[in-house]
This record gives structure tokens, C-alpha cells and sequence, in this order.
């Protein structure tokens, strides 16, 4: 074989380093969506695991003590029935460190200013690294069993309603996401709050459980998808901006 036959079979430098380029440029603009992608699939798994952690927890509790609704009829006070609901899910949970009511408590941390108080509310921690709120002074709160969950604990993760702290809440002696039952109003709602930064963030929880995303942060108030305008969030007919 000759060997200017063989050069015209070579790449030259100028073409190798042409489709360099355009496979960094690819890269570039697939691995951020498949890293974010990866992310969220990570924190759905732990949700739904901490979820099915609590809900067992939860009815274990039941078995032993009674229905739920029937836990506080001897407690005078928010801070006893916290007390009595904490200690009855901590028999039944990996808690590796309870931290009470103290202002500051390490076993919790949020950015918004309604949830970062810990010295109204009790806090504790599980082996898997997730830590929980339930607050202490409040008695809608206490008697509807409302426990805030964060899937990646205090020092790691955003600390951020609706993005690694979710909201679960009791209803006729059942562990449920938080007002999941609002239906339609509960999307409208996850989607305003996470735009706001509002307190409606804790409708999202009921969106990760039901349909394995957090897709709700690539959209706008309205719904509509950042990625593709034409792809408008409903809960029923879209539920995803793929």
C-alpha cells in the first residue's frame, strides 16, 4: 500500500481537533441536564425511602400505643404532645440523635425563617443522614402530626422547603404527604410557592410521591416548562417537562 494512499486515509490535525471541539461542545451541553437529571432521581429514591421508613414507623407506633388520634388525651399541652408523638415514632425509628427544643439545635437547618426556629420544635436525626422537625407550639400542627422531613440533613443539600425539606402531615391515623388531598389546587399551589419562595412549597411534597420528579423547579408560576414553553405542568396530563 503506497504512502500517500495511507495519508489520505490519516486525520489531520485541524479535522482531530475540529471533532474535539464538537464533542466538548456536546458534552457541555448535556452533562449539566443529565447531572441534574441523576440528582433529582437520587432525591426522589430518598424521599420515598424515608417516606416508606416513616409510614412504618408510624403504623408500628399505632399497633402498640392505639390510633394516632387517640396518642394525646391525657397531655394538657403542645409541648407533651410533641413529646409523646416524637418518642413513639423514635421506638420504631434509627434515631442517632434526638436534639429536643434548643434554640439552634444541630440537627436541623432551613432557610426559611418559619422553619430555621428550633427552639419552638423538636428535632431529631436517623442513621441515614435525614432529619426531622416537628414543631412544638402550635396545636393544628401537633394534632395533625405534621413532621418536616430533610432528605440530606443540616449540612448538606440546600436546606430548602420543596427542594431537600418536604412536608407530611396525618390524616385518619395515616402518614400522608402534606394537604395532598387538595388535588388540582395542591399543583397550582407546589408550582406558585417554589416561585415565591412562599410557604406553598409544602404542596410539592404530595408531587415527588406521585410522580417521581421534582420537575416542578424547571417550570415557571404558570406551569409552563423553562426547557420547552409548550409543555405546561398540570398534575394530570403533564407531570413532567420532558
Amino acid at each position: 500500500m503506497s504512502k500517500s494512499f495511507m495519508n489520505n486515509l490519516a486525520f489531520t490535525l485541524a479535522e482531530t481537533l475540529i471533532v474535539m471541539g464538537i464533542i466538548g461542545v456536546v458534552a457541555a451541553l448535556t452533562l449539566p441536564n443529565l447531572n441534574s437529571s441523576t440528582g433529582d432521581k437520587e432525591k426522589v429514591t430518598k424521599l420515598k425511602k424515608i417516606y416508606s421508613d416513616l409510614n412504618d414507623a408510624f403504623g408500628r407506633a399505632q399497633a402498640v400505643y392505639g390510633p394516632f388520634d387517640e396518642w394525646f388525651l391525657k397531655d394538657n399541652n403542645n409541648a407533651a404532645k410533641v413529646s409523646r408523638y416524637i418518642s413513639r415514632i423514635e421506638d420504631f425509628s434509627k434515631v442517632t440523635t434526638d436534639c429536643g427544643v434548643v434554640a439552634n439545635a444541630p440537627c436541623w437547618k432551613s432557610t426559611h425563617s418559619t422553619y430555621s426556629n428550633t427552639s419552638n420544635a423538636r428535632t431529631f436525626q436517623l442513621a441515614d443522614g435525614a432529619s426531622m422537625y416537628v414543631i412544638n407550639n402550635v396545636d393544628d400542627c401537633v394534632k395533625n402530626g405534621h413532621i418536616w422531613v430533610d432528605i440530606d440533613g443540616p449540612t448538606k443539600g440546600s436546606n430548602k422547603p420543596g427542594y431537600d425539606q418536604f412536608l407530611f402531615t396525618v390524616k385518619n391515623n395515616e402518614m400522608v404527604p402534606a394537604f395532598g388531598d387538595d388535588g388540582q389546587n395542591a399543583v397550582s399551589k407546589c408550582l406558585s410557592g417554589i416561585q415565591s419562595q412562599s410557604m406553598d412549597n409544602i404542596y410539592c411534597t404530595k408531587w415527588i410521591i406521585d410522580y417521581d420528579n421534582l420537575d416542578y423547579l424547571k417550570a415557571d408560576s404558570s406551569g409552563k416548562c423553562k426547557n420547552n414553553q409548550s409543555i405546561i405542568l398540570d398534575g394530570t396530563t403533564n407531570t413532567t417537562c420532558k
